[in-house]
């Protein structure tokens, strides 16, 4: 399958519709041309900065909109981090993820702190990750300087249901501030999240979106919902490992070349459920007790399966060739 950007929603539609066996079969055998079946990278978050953020995201227990049980914390000294970081690499991690409840990158006494945050953690060998909401081109130039590899910044759901959990920033934002990042030359990581009361179409929606950019995000984060008291989505159902299924094995077959990772809501999932979006496509999981302020899959487990799949953790973010034989 050649690497497309002009993916048409009825095309999304069909795929994604196909009987889920067929589909996830479909998926398997892209994945087994662009990757090394059972190599999974393995990201590490760092919350550096919690709580307080201005958005009003309607799943975030960081809004300051909200009242959730969150504890509030400034933003961590360079030096901290750098500890966090070491822990991160001690336990098998390969890319570590920082992250900060920002509505936007500020040119103020806090962006130097994050430039040293970058080279402090890349000294040690490791990709490193920035979630830190909007930010403009020339922020972007000097985030790359600074040895900056990936920066995070999901799309969430479709243009069509954002403004139904987002109305703090619009989706034309987030397009925007993934052009700043691309235009830098750092690699985009942008998915989303299911759960949120969106329908197929605004799923079809959002891969839509994503496959249409044009270089394909690099990270494909795919968000299943874990509803937080206090936020307008406390009573959300999160979606069961079927429907996560189905957007891992579409978002593998219209980005094959794109790193698909499970994140949220995975801590929730038996090995046999994880097992089966691996053969779908999905390569990468975020390791460790916490993901910023919801649970996480510990690490001892994910140990415990990986041995018991044969899975093996991903060196780079950046895929190597691989061999076909015939």
């Amino acid at each position: 399958m050649d690497i497309r950007h002009d993916w048409t929603r009825k095309e999304i539609e069909e795929l994604f519709n196909l009987p889920l066996m067929e589909l996830v079969h479909r998926a398997a055998e892209v994945h087994r041309k662009y990757h090394k079946p059972g190599e999974i990278l393995v990201n590490q978050l760092i919350s550096v900065k919690t709580g307080a953020c201005t958005e009003d995201c309607a799943y975030c227990a960081q809004s300051i909109r909200y009242k959730t049980k969150i504890q509030v914390h400034k933003l961590m000294s360079a030096e901290e981090v750098y500890q966090n970081a070491v822990e991160a690499k001690e336990s098998g991690a390969n890319r570590v993820c920082l992250s900060s409840a920002w509505r936007e990158i500020r040119d103020n006494r806090d962006f130097p702190k994050i430039i040293e945050m970058i080279k402090k953690v890349k000294a040690l060998g490791l990709e490193v990750c920035l979630t830190m909401g909007m930010l403009t081109e020339e922020q972007a130039k000097k985030l790359k300087e600074a040895g900056l590899d990936t920066y995070n910044h999901n799309l969430d759901t479709s243009p069509e249901y954002y403004s139904k959990i987002i109305t703090t920033r619009t989706y034309e934002d987030r397009l925007n501030t993934i052009k700043n990042v691309q235009k830098a030359g750092i690699n985009v990581c942008s998915g989303g999240i299911i759960g949120l009361g969106e329908k197929t179409q605004d799923r079809i929606g959002l891969l839509h979106v994503l496959s249409n950019l044009d270089p394909h995000p690099e990270s494909v984060p795919i968000n299943m919902l874990v509803p937080i008291p206090g936020t307008p989505l406390q009573d959300n159902n999160p979606p069961d490992v079927w429907e996560l299924l189905r957007m891992v094995a579409t978002a593998r077959i219209i980005m094959p070349e794109s790193i698909i990772r499970l994140s949220a809501g995975r801590e929730k999932l038996s090995y046999e459920a994880q097992a089966l979006c691996f053969f779908a496509g999905a390569n990468s999981i975020f390791s460790g007790e916490k993901l910023l302020t919801v649970p996480n899959s510990e690490i001892q487990r994910d140990r415990k399966m990986f041995q018991l799949l044969g899975l093996r953790p991903k060196s780079s973010q950046r895929n190597e060739p691989v061999k076909q034989t015939t």
